[in-house]
């Protein structure tokens, strides 16, 4: 037995395994955002003060944040600070899945702050508007970061006000007392909102498991029942091949109309467009099924195990933001995920608003296109008869 290779191998296959199903974990322990897109803009129109002439403290903020962003290493800073001019550029950003949260300063923020220190105070108001169906982890973290971001202006604004009245010697009313508590107060605004039974926002990671193993299963069933025939020309080759894609069609239509119904009437998800959704997942199946076909008509039956690997590290990756992931694997992995065109898709159309269109499926259909000629091209070499 110590003689066999193989025997002698276990111990170094077993440590390779364990590496690479290792590497399906890492990134779900402790995730840190690094360069988190969020748009400010500053709509502050400044006032004019006595002896101080024109002052904006909305502008002040903005360059003490631009401050803050360049004092540490842009490759490792939390957010990724992007200055946009209004708030209508900033929703247009948002609908185009650009930003994760935004924070808009109003017109009248200088004036407001300035009133603070009168007997008829107002409380500056800031807007956090948080891009909730482009991720609902990195959303809730980017909300969760601006939020102590105005802590902290708050509790500095509120000790500036009250050392300065406190040098003045100046008496503190009830109403700036109950202002000041908060100086500066927050609106905050979800868009494209995931709603309710989204499983969380996670609604499209959920769909993508049993779509995936249902495609894997229809293409190996497939492959083995035709690569038990014996075929006696190419014709004939290429007959089986067009039958498999047909066959194909057809299960692809019946998993994209069914997982759908499955989920919303059995489970209770919220599935804004039935048509939309069934369609899309119908042309994703469709074009899944013909790549894995054509990597086992290239391969062989080992060729599943590349698409069992492709579910093991795609499961805990589609449901986390890119900048959220470890360079590596944002770079070696996620970006190689042909199962992430299908979850990016389903979230356009069920938070964004988006109906079935080519831009949806253009990346499908080419990797459906270049599968059908791979196929075609191994039906053009027969196998040795048995």
């Amino acid at each position: 037995m110590f003689k066999d290779k193989l025997t002698l191998a276990t111990p170094i296959l077993a440590f390779v395994i364990m590496f690479i199903f290792s590497l399906t974990l890492f990134p779900t322990v402790n995730p840190t955002p690094e360069n988190l897109p969020v748009a400010i803009v500053n709509e502050d129109e400044g006032m004019e003060v006595n002896n101080q002439g024109s002052i904006n403290i909305g502008e002040t903020m903005v360059e003490n944040i631009r401050e803050a962003g360049s004092s540490t290493d842009d490759d490792e800073a939390a957010v990724k600070w992007v200055e946009v001019k209004n708030k209508e550029k900033v929703v247009e950003g948002l609908d185009n899945q650009e930003y994760y949260a935004a924070l808009v300063i109003p017109k009248d923020f200088s004036e407001k702050q300035a009133s603070l220190k009168t007997n008829h105070p107002a409380n500056p108001e800031i807007d956090i508007i948080i891009n909730q169906g482009m991720n609902a982890a990195a959303s809730s973290m980017a909300n969760q970061m601006l939020n102590q971001m105005v802590d902290q202006l708050n509790q500095q604004l509120r000790a500036q006000i009250f050392a300065e009245l406190k040098t003045a010697d100046t008496a503190v009313s009830v109403s700036q007392a109950e202002v000041l508590a908060e100086p500066i107060a927050v609106n905050h605004q979800n868009v494209n909102a995931v709603g309710e039974n989204s499983a969380n926002g996670n609604a499209p990671v959920s769909l993508f498991q049993p779509l995936w193993i249902a495609v894997m299963a229809i293409a190996t069933i497939l492959f083995i029942a035709v690569n038990k025939m014996t075929v006696h020309s190419r014709k004939e080759n290429i007959t089986i091949k067009v039958g498999q894609i047909v066959i194909g069609l057809f299960a692809s239509l019946i998993i994209g109309f069914g997982l759908p119904w499955l989920a919303e009437d059995l489970v209770g998800m919220n599935i804004p467009s039935f048509m939309d959704t069934a369609l899309f997942l119908s042309a994703t199946s469709f074009c899944f099924f013909l790549m894995i076909l054509a990597v086992l008509s290239l391969l062989g039956i080992k060729g599943i195990a590349i698409f069992a690997l492709l579910l093991f590290f795609g499961a805990p990756l589609l449901s986390m933001a890119p900048e959220m992931m470890s360079s590596f694997h944002q770079t070696w992995i996620y970006s190689w995920l042909p199962i992430r065109f299908l979850v990016e898709g389903l979230r356009e159309l069920f938070y964004f608003g988006q109906s079935f269109s080519w831009d949806l499926i253009s990346v499908q259909f080419w990797i459906g296109l270049v599968s059908i000629i791979v196929i075609f091209l191994t039906a053009l070499k027969l196998k040795p008869k048995k």
